[in-house]
This record gives C-alpha cells, structure tokens and sequence, in this order.
C-alpha cells in the first residue's frame, strides 16, 4: 500500500512538474497546463509558434480554421484566459469540453447572430481578445463566407489585429468535421500549431509585397497562410511516406493504363528498390536525369531519386536533341533513367544518341527489373519507410527546364521546400481530398504536371491516374470515360481538342478543370460548361514558382483573371514604358526557386536576387487583387513607341474565328519599328475582316495586323504552348519580313 501511494505520489509530481514546465515555455496558467499536457504528449504537438499569439497586443481576434471538436479545447488551454471564445453550438454544449471551458469564456452562436457585433466590438475596443472559429474547407460557400465578412467588419471597426491560428493534422482526429472520405481518422496524428504575427486588416489591405484586396478577402488570406505555414518542412520523400502513413499504406495512389494500380505501400517499396540502384551509381546531390511518360514508371522512379538523395531532373525530350544534350551538360547529369520500350514507341533514338554524345549513360528501367533480386524485395518491403539518403528541406530536389516559349530554355532548381510549399498553397486554395481522382495527362517535365499532376496527389491522398501523352486526343476521352476523374489539368490548346473528339458523357465526371499556360478563350470555356457540366478554372504559374502562382476558386472567382495570388507569395509591379494599366511582375515567397543553373550542377546556381523573381510577365491587379494577364513582355509589339499586347491580338482573332487557333508575333518594320503578323487556322481568314471586326469591338486600330498567315496548325511546345519562336520564323519565311526590314 505504502509502495503504491508512493509511486501514486511520484507520478504526480512528475505530473506537476511536466505541468509548470509548460508553464515556464508558453506562458499559459498551471490550471491550462494540467490540462493541456496529456493533448500535448498524445498527439506529440508542436506549439512553438503559440508565443506569437499570447504575445500580441490587445484588441486582437484569433482567427482560427476550426478542423475538429478538439481545436476549441487546446484554444481555451493555450490562448490567454482573458480571450472570449466564439463557440459553435455544440462545442459550447458538449460535456467533454466542459472542463475546459472553465479556463476562459465563451458564448454559443450560429451564423446569423455573428452579425449582431456591437457586444464583441465594445469588447475588443476594451482592450479584448476573441477567438473566432472559421469553416474548416478551404473553399467556403457564399453562406459561409458571410462569417469573413463579419468578422472582418468587427476587426476594422474595433481596430482589432488578426492572428490567424491552424491546427495542422487536426482534420485526420476521430471528432474531425470533414468527412471520412475527406481526411481519413487517425487516434494520434501527429499536430503542428502554426500562429502568424499580428496584423491589422486596414494594414493587410494594403501591405508592401502584397496585391490589392478587401478586408474580407485579406482575413481569407490570412487563415489561408495559417494552414500552409502549419505544414511540417521535410523532404519530399519524407512528406510522400508520412502521407502513406496518414491515409494508409494499402489505399490505392497510382495507376496507368499499362502498369495498372499500386497502393502506397507497392509505390514505395518499388521506389526503395530502384534507389537503391540509383544510390549505387551516384553521389548525394547528384543530377539524375529522367526520361519517360507520364506514368507509374515516372512516379516510382521519382520517389526512387528522392529517396537516394539525388536531384530529378525531368528531360523534355519533345525539346529535340540540342536541347536535351544542353540540359544533360548543364545539369552535369551522368546518368538517365529511361525505358526502351518508351524510348522505342516515341522513336526517340536521335535524343539517345545526343545523351550519349555528352558521355551520359542510360539506366534502362527493364533491366533493372530483371535484376532485383528476392532479398532486394524483402528489404524494400521492410524498410519503405525510410529514405535511403536524408535529405534537407532546403536542399535541391528538382530541376526543371522552362518551356522556351520565348527563347532557349533555362535550368530551374526547386527545393524540397519549394515543391512541399507550392504543393500546400495550391491545397490551401483548392480543396483536394482522398475522394477525388485526378486524370493528369500533362507531361511530368512540364512543372504543373509535376507539381500538380504528380507530387500534390501524392502528398494529399488523391488517387492519380497518369496518361503518357497529352497529344492522344481521341484515346484521352476515352480513357476519362473508363477511369471516371473528379479532377483533370490541361491547357486551353489541349481541352479545346479533347471537346472536339469526345462524347458528352466522356467527362461527366469532373468537378473541377485546372487551366494554365495559356489564356482559355471563351469558346473552350463555353463548350466545356455546355457539354460536360464542368466550369474550367483558370490560374497562372512558371517554371520558376514551381510553378502555380494564382489560381481562381469557387469561392474566388473572376472571368477574365487568372484569381488571386496563392497564400505565401508576394508580388510587386514595376512599370513599363508605353504602359500604362500594368506593370512588370516580380514574385518572392516559400516556392520561388532556389536559383538558375549558372554553371555545371544544381548547387551552381544564380539565386532570384533578394529573393525577388522577375517573371517577365506584364499583370494587372483589380481592387479585390485579382490577376489579369496582359502578355509576356516579350509578348507585346512596340508600334510606333506604343506597346500593343499580341495576346489581345489573338483575344481578337479568337473573337472573330472561335473555331480555329491563332499566334501573333512581331516581326521587324522599317518604318514602325515592328509590325504585327498573324498565324492562324482560319481559312478564310482575311485583315479587312479583322479590321472590321476590331473596329466594331473597341479594338485600336494598332492590334490590327498587317498581314496574316494561314496554317494548318499552329506550332507547339511539348508542354501544349504556342512555340512563338518557330510561329516568328514562320511569319518572316512567308512574307520576307526580315528582308523588308
């Protein structure tokens, strides 16, 4: 008896002391702490950032995305006692939680008392604090996004401070309130609490760094930043097995029409094998290139390079040999993984041969297949867990090439830091979740069909079926017919296509059409919403952002934009000579890479100077910060001393003929200094038309071109844009424009 009441006595006193060591490291009161320490050691939380919030100065509202009916109680633990707690009815009701609400005090509402505020204003101008539960979707409706507006009118009234608060992992507890299919249960997820500096809505608004918005919409944001700041900093390989562990190692992730289905767990111990070949013909940190499709070979073999601690660099190999011979060098790349059946089918011997030319060897996927061994096998499937080289969030994970839309393509090195972040921004935006499938038939050397078509499914549990080639446009409906997507990524040029050879019903299932790279023309939007039921949304990204920078949402939604700018990234506008509604984009944020390559290998490179990034693009942002593309800068033709965008050239054109594509580019003048050509698919195309046409929309007289060029396709990248360098070698081949010059 004495023993028992003895370590009875000792347990305690361990108890008290773990309690007032909580005491000391966050500042909250011994009655929270005793509270607080059995959530703290069960679900292993990481709390560093809650100084941040006991810290900021009164008036301040803690805006917090309310994930699960366990976000309320660790509040009322770790916010100060003097914080008045907006709870939802059942919070407010629940008998479990009511030790817990003796820590401070709260009041039951629902949504339409919100708006009742005079009591909570003269409770923050009294120097309070509120705690303010947000919906838990990162794409509220309109009714739910009334509690912003409120919440945001109470903040600028009172001249409260925001600080947005998330629970990470919180959405994957047994009391989760999104769906199972949502976010699968987990007992004891591990929780990050990320607290974001305090800042008044009137400053947020207008904030250097940051694009023009409302109050509301600057709220929005900030909770938005809350949720990606919460995710962990780990390496890919790492994020990709805590996915696998979170939404279970037996759920199906990939599939291909060829390899067909893998769970997790077949997806990593496939990756444990091929790194471990990978590892024994390279050093930590060395370039790999790979060479394939869109695939279960690409997604495997990917995770293979992470795990080795090698740097994927994805070849174009649509690019032609001179390009994929400069990537190789510049790269410093010894090594491609490929497949020769791959290699064979796309009748790619002439990018082997200039591979082999620069001293580089192939890996070929089949061989090694042959020779993995039983032992090999068992190891893997013990140990998939496990990286086989670890690798720092801040080290080079990536390289890329940029389209070369413009000019030669430039080598581009992504962190694992920034591939994780943009990953998060865009799930911070977007809403994704294990109920989906996401049909991505985008290339994975083009970096939205890496970031998005390959590394985000992975990372959030969306079952990812790969197609090898985005040019099938008469299989690609079919195969989406089969396979019964909810969400698809394309550009404007490759769904306006698949419109035309698919069925009605071939696309039925889409929620969600992500459009980037290009400008969506009316017409391919109007017959996606026409035939298939699905509204496209377009957004905006490069290379260099790895890659999505704005996107539209349900929520957030402009026609004519591509949205606003992702959580996280900041922005400014240099201006332009000759225009005059826009400016000269320039980006910094989590995702903005770590530099070009500038000699031989990822660790040699030119960093973004200050960690600012000139995108080349000239934007326009509305009040509300939606973003408008108004064209490359190279994209515009300087008529005159005037800049006339030739993508409003071709918004004319497309007006005009929507059927058929079209290109403008500038060619040189004599007279003018440039003047506009115009190629297109028009058959029956002709200047007065257009003429005519511009006149009676509006259009200057100077976006009329002055010659145009009819061809039966207009040329494109591997990545499904506009090759404007070979449309420009075209137009002055057919008029003798560089002679006239």
């Amino acid at each position: 008896m004495i023993l028992t009441g003895m370590i009875v006595a000792a347990v305690v006193a361990l108890y008290v002391v773990a309690a007032l060591a909580q005491v000391y490291r966050l500042g909250i009161s011994f009655q929270q702490a005793v509270l607080y320490l059995p959530l703290k050691v069960a679900f292993r939380i990481s709390d560093g950032g809650l100084r941040i919030a006991r810290q900021a100065d009164a008036p301040v509202i803690y805006a917090i995305s309310h994930q699960s009916r366990l976000d309320p109680a660790l509040m009322l633990a770790l916010l100060p006692e003097d914080t008045l707690h907006i709870l939802d009815e059942e919070s407010a009701e629940s008998s479990w939680l009511e030790p817990f609400r003796t820590l401070a005090r709260s009041i039951a509402f629902n949504a339409s008392h919100v708006f009742v505020s005079r009591r909570l204003v003269r409770h923050l101008k009294g120097k309070g604090r509120l705690a303010v539960y947000f919906p838990q979707t990162v794409e509220p409706d309109l009714k739910s996004f009334r509690l912003f507006r409120a919440v945001a009118r109470i903040a600028v009234t009172a001249g409260a401070d925001i600080v947005a608060i998330h629970v990470g992992g919180s959405r994957h507890l047994p009391m989760s309130l999104a769906t199972e299919g949502e976010a699968p249960r987990r007992w004891l997820p591990r929780l990050t609490i990320a607290a974001l500096e305090p800042i008044s809505l009137d400053t947020s608004v207008v904030r250097p760094g940051r694009a023009p918005t409302t109050s509301s919409n600057a709220l929005f944001d900030r909770v938005a930043e809350a949720r990606v700041a919460a995710t962990p900093q780990r390496s890919l390989f790492s994020a990709i097995a805590g996915a696998a562990r979170l939404y279970g190692p037996e759920r199906t992730i990939v599939e291909d029409g060829v390899s067909g289905a893998l769970s997790y767990r077949d997806m990593m111990i496939a990756a444990r094998v091929l790194g471990a070949r990978f590892a024994a013909i390279s050093s930590g940190g060395e370039a790999v290139g790979l060479m394939l499709p869109s695939s279960v070979g690409l997604a495997t073999s990917f995770v293979g390079l992470q795990s080795a601690g090698c740097v994927a660099t994805v070849l174009n190999f649509t690019a032609g040999p001179a390009n994929v011979a400069t990537a190789i060098r510049s790269s410093a790349i010894r090594t491609v993984v490929s497949s020769r059946i791959f290699v064979e089918k796309a009748q790619l011997a002439e990018i082997v041969s200039a591979v082999e030319e620069t001293g580089a060897r192939f890996l070929w996927l089949e061989d090694i297949r042959k020779g993995v061994t039983t032992f090999e096998k068992a190891s893997a499937a013990l140990l998939w867990r496990w990286p086989l080289t670890r690798a720092k969030p801040s080290s080079p994970a990536v390289i890329l090439f940029t389209s070369g839309s413009d000019s030669r393509p430039k080598g581009v090195v992504l962190t694992h830091q920034n591939l994780i972040s943009n990953a998060a921004q865009t799930e911070a935006r977007i809403g994704f979740s294990p109920a989906d499938t996401l049909f991505n038939v985008l290339p994975a050397f083009h970096s939205f069909g890496l970031t998005g078509g390959t590394i985000l499914p992975l990372l959030y549990g969306v079952r990812l079926y790969l197609y090898p080639s985005p040019l099938h446009f008469k299989q690609i409906p079919e195969t989406a017919a089969k396979v019964r997507p909810t969400i698809m990524f394309g550009t404007d040029t490759f769904l306006a296509t698949y419109a035309r050879t698919a069925r009605d019903d071939d696309f039925a299932s889409l929620r969600l059409v992500v459009a980037g790279a290009e400008p969506v023309q009316a017409e391919t939007r109007r017959i996606w919403r026409e035939r298939f039921g699905a509204e496209i949304v377009e957004g905006y990204g490069l290379t260099e952002a790895a890659p999505v920078v704005a996107v539209n949402t349900r929520t957030h939604s402009r026609p004519g934009s591509v949205g606003r700018l992702l959580p996280g990234i900041r922005s400014r506008i240099e201006p332009v000579d000759g225009i005059t509604d826009g400016g000269r984009l320039w980006i910094a944020g989590p995702n903005v890479m770590r530099g070009y390559i500038s000699t031989r290998g990822a660790e040699n490179v030119t960093p973004p100077p200050e960690g600012w990034h000139d995108t080349g693009d000239i934007v326009a942002f509305d009040r509300e910060g939606y973003v408008s593309i108004l064209g490359r800068a190279r994209h515009f033709a300087k008529i005159s001393g005037e800049m006339i965008s030739l993508g409003a050239v071709e918004a004319l054109a497309q007006g005009l003929w929507p059927e058929d594509r079209h290109a403008a580019v500038a060619v040189p003048d004599r007279k003018r200094g440039e003047k506009i050509v115009l190629l297109t698919t028009a058959a029956n195309a002709e200047v007065s038309e257009l003429r005519t046409f511009g006149k009676a929309s509006g259009a200057a007289h100077l976006m009329i071109p002055e010659a145009i060029v009819k061809v039966e396709a207009i040329p494109l990248l591997g990545s499904g844009k506009v090759d404007y360098g070979t449309a420009r070698r075209l137009a002055v081949e057919s008029l003798g424009a560089d002679r006239a010059a």
